[in-house]
């Protein structure tokens, strides 16, 4: 799929967020090429009438020099609106570009779906504080190319996670969305867990994923819909899970929760 790249300038780099775990997030591009029919981030197409989700990138080309002069002591979550390694990425290097005139004592928290992240490795590790995570979820086949088209496949981000402990970067696997009968929690965990230091679990945002990926869900996985979509269901499944985590034993930074009622579970 051809992407539209519209390129702007910044006038800052952090912004405040109430993302669990951070107070400020960066976000040198919006929207993502990956175009997960799920992905919570399509409502920027309120005010970024550039088309449908996936099809544009908006690159904010000075946001590298800004970051030399803003800093901030708070936690630093990049990116909430894109993915810092989307395919763009390979050949614009601005979050590289970032990583570098960023100040090294700011604490921060990378999240992508890309292997594209190992080439940066050297820069990590001139920070005094990061974390790197992957999201990984399982999703393959028919099923990953309907709601995951473009981006690397679940292996790839687990081995992603592999080099990056092995080269001495903190890390971590955010398993997400949490869908019923689609992610298998027990599996992911073990596939992951001699290569992490901690998870974050994320139940699927049934609202957020709008009408589009709700209708797909109820047509193709009708079970997993009733299941996911029904107060008195929704609960015992949620509850089932949190309770296989547990047992799991695992260092577990949260679980986010947004049905029947939004919460943070620990």
């Amino acid at each position: 799929m051809r992407t539209k790249i519209i390129k702007v300038r910044a006038r800052k780099a952090f912004t405040p967020t109430k993302i669990p775990g951070a107070a400020y997030v960066i976000n040198q591009y919006i929207g993502c090429q990956h175009a997960c029919l799920y992905c919570y981030a399509k409502f920027m197409c309120r005010w970024y009438k550039y088309g449908k989700w996936g099809s544009w990138v908006v690159v904010k080309e000075n946001v590298a020099k800004i970051v030399k002069n803003q800093s901030v002591k708070e936690k630093v979550y990049m990116s909430s609106v894109s993915d810092p390694y989307q395919a763009v990425e390979k050949e614009l290097k601005l979050t590289r570009r970032v990583l570098e005139s960023m100040n090294k004592k700011t604490r921060l928290s990378i999240l992508t779906k890309s292997n594209l992240i190992l080439r940066d490795i050297d820069v990590f590790r001139e920070f005094k504080d990061i974390e790197v995570g992957l999201t990984v979820n399982g999703f393959d086949g028919k099923l990953k190319k309907e709601i995951e088209p473009f981006s690397p496949s679940n292996e790839r981000r687990i081995e992603a996670l592999k080099a990056l402990k092995e080269n001495g970067i903190k890390t971590y696997a955010f398993i997400s969305p949490i869908i019923p009968n689609l992610v298998d929690i027990g599996e992911l965990i073990k596939e992951t867990k001699d290569f992490v230091n901690f998870y974050w679990f994320e139940f699927l945002n049934l609202k957020a994923s709008g009408k589009e990926f709700r209708k797909w869900l109820r047509e193709n996985y009708a079970e997993s819909y009733d299941l996911i979509s029904d107060k008195t269901k929704a609960e015992k499944y949620v509850k089932e899970v949190v309770n296989a985590i547990k047992r799991a034993k695992i260092f577990v930074k949260g679980i986010c929760v947004h049905y029947p009622k939004p919460m943070m579970m620990k």
